[in-house]
């Protein structure tokens, strides 16, 4: 059931009932490597027939790095200033809502296929619960039906089923097949693992939502997020998508003379070139990813698009299986990552740090009650925390003031929304509780490990705690994020002006759980936040 499914013209979703929900998130997919979005190498064809139904947000970011802020920042509707998931492994506070709590409030039963990253709330759990010790928890709310953490020990019980050896265990697995006799080669080939296409982890949990999906009911709506590791490191793809691509192929990348150039514009620069290992990106690799050579990364840049095709493959078997459940008139579908991938721009892989490279996400939503905007696309700028209240808004319900995000249901109905944001701002903590790394090498402390960005269409300032100098870019003549200018005078107007939307972003949008509420003699007026819902 893999390709290209051509999707028609549909009915509008039943008014008797709420249509159901598919949330997907494909982790680390960069936000202009799809066909539809004019790549002019990647192919993403079922990705394609989804923004022909619906709409393709093309400026849109996440809020934070790595994982678990970047999706705490989703589900939640909140900035990372106010979640306060600043790195893997930061506790969720369990005074927040979700989207998933607000889903089950609503009647639906919130099923997950994959993973969340959420480390749960150390205080609603007693000292010894093992859940405390991994950050791959599952977000409040969700029912789980196929747990699938970055261990991905249900799919590799799954291969070993199927015969094939999966002894190697994670992430070896993910090695070249000819590495599994125990020869390793540090070079970057595009040698396909053990696995088939048929037998991926993208293709094991698409089966199991399948599964699920033939046990629903016609007349019940449902919601379900698919959490897809790919594209995510490890850098690996089965046939035929491991030579879809040619290395040559592909943009420059966008970056300095060398990678000592790079390390020499910023202090955190210097850092994180230093932290980058290739194992964390090709198993059994060996040295620094700066270290790698033009030809390599651009292996590496083909096999990423691979992933994403093998990944686009599965969501053509899903299109098809929503439509023969006769449920594709029914279904609201969200397309979106988590962050991005920086894929050899600024000699880096991976994520974080300040970059668009590491922030610049998909997003297309399609639902099938609003035809007018099908196949439009938006360039205003978007945000991860807008998810949340636009399928809040979209299943008829208020969107909670308190909420950072805003939501898209304007633009699904073709018309421009009043106010909308003319920038688009992110937050990355590089802070290292567990072993006080970054706080020693700075010579700060935790909560000065943390910069802040506001990127409009012209400019990009980045804010860094700690007493670290800040930067600034000037986009429409410096693309690539090459040339700070934070200390040319010339620019010190721009400078000051940022600096200043920066600090009344942060002011407004601070904590408002309960300063939008005032006691009175006639008691509570105004909103306040709780769990669940969202709404007071």
């Amino acid at each position: 059931m893999s390709g290209t499914f051509s999707m028609k013209d549909t009915a509008l979703v039943r008014k008797d009932r709420r249509p159901n929900v598919l949330l997907i998130t494909c982790d680390q997919w960069r936000g202009e490597c799809l066909s539809a979005a004019g790549h002019k190498v990647v192919r993403t064809p079922n990705a394609d027939a989804l923004a022909a139904e619906g709409v393709l947000f093309r400026q849109h970011y996440g809020g934070a790095a790595p994982c678990s802020p970047a999706r705490a920042c989703l589900y939640t509707g909140l900035y990372q200033m106010n979640n306060r998931v600043c790195r893997n492994g930061t506790p969720l506070d369990a005074r927040h809502g979700n989207i998933a709590l607000s889903a089950r409030s609503l009647g639906y039963d919130p099923t997950l296929f994959g993973y969340t990253d959420v480390s749960p709330d150390p205080r609603t759990l007693a000292p010894g619960d093992p859940r405390l010790k991994s950050y791959e928890g599952v977000l409040p709310g969700f029912t789980v039906r196929q747990l699938l953490p970055e261990h991905q020990k249900p799919w590799l019980s799954w291969l070993k089923a199927r015969g094939i050896d999966s002894g190697a265990g994670f992430p070896d697995i993910h090695r070249p097949a000819d590495e599994h006799g125990g020869t390793t080669d540090s070079a970057v080939t595009n040698a396909p693992p053990v696995y088939s296409k048929h037998e991926s982890p993208a293709a094991f949990l698409t089966g199991e939502f399948l599964r699920w999906l033939g046990e629903q009911e016609r007349d019940t709506p449902w919601f379900a997020h698919l959490s897809f590791l790919s594209p995510h490191p490890p850098f690996i793809v089965p046939e035929p998508y491991n030579s879809m691509y040619d290395p040559a192929e592909g943009p420059a990348f966008h970056r300095a003379v060398s990678w000592q150039a790079e390390a020499e514009c910023h202090p955190y620069l210097a850092y994180n070139l230093n932290l980058q290992e290739r194992s964390n990106f090709r198993p059994g690799a060996e040295g620094k990813v700066r270290d790698w050579g033009d030809d390599d990364f651009r292996r590496i840049r083909a096999l990423y698009y691979g992933m994403i095709s093998e990944v686009d493959a599965q969501l053509g078997r899903i299109w098809q299986a929503v439509k023969a459940a006769d449920a594709w008139d029914d279904t609201i579908v969200v397309l979106t990552s988590d962050h991005a991938e920086m894929m050899g721009d600024h000699y880096m892989l991976g994520k974080g740090g300040f970059f668009d490279g590491s922030y610049h996400i998909p997003l297309i939503v399609r639902d099938p009650r609003r035809r007018k905007a099908a196949g439009a696309s938006v360039d205003r700028f978007t945000e991860a925390v807008d998810i949340a209240p636009t399928l809040l808004d979209l299943l008829g319900e208020e969107t909670p003031p308190h909420l950072d995000g805003q939501s898209l249901k304007p633009f699904l109905d073709a018309t421009e929304p009043d106010n909308w944001r003319e920038a688009a701002h992110w937050e990355f903590d590089f802070r290292s509780i567990a072993d006080g790394h970054a706080e020693r090498h700075f010579g700060i402390g935790p909560r000065q490990c943390n910069l802040a960005v506001i990127r409009t269409k012209e400019f990009k300032y980045v804010h860094f705690g700690g007493g670290l100098p800040p930067l600034l870019f000037d986009l429409e003549q410096d693309r690539d994020e090459l040339t700070n200018v934070a200390a040319d005078p010339a620019y010190l107007p721009v400078r000051l002006e940022l600096a200043e939307r920066l600090l009344a972003w942060r002011a407004e949008h601070l904590d408002q759980s309960l300063a939008l509420a005032e006691l009175t003699e006639d008691g509570v007026v105004g909103h306040v936040a709780g769990l669940p819902p969202f709404q007071s």
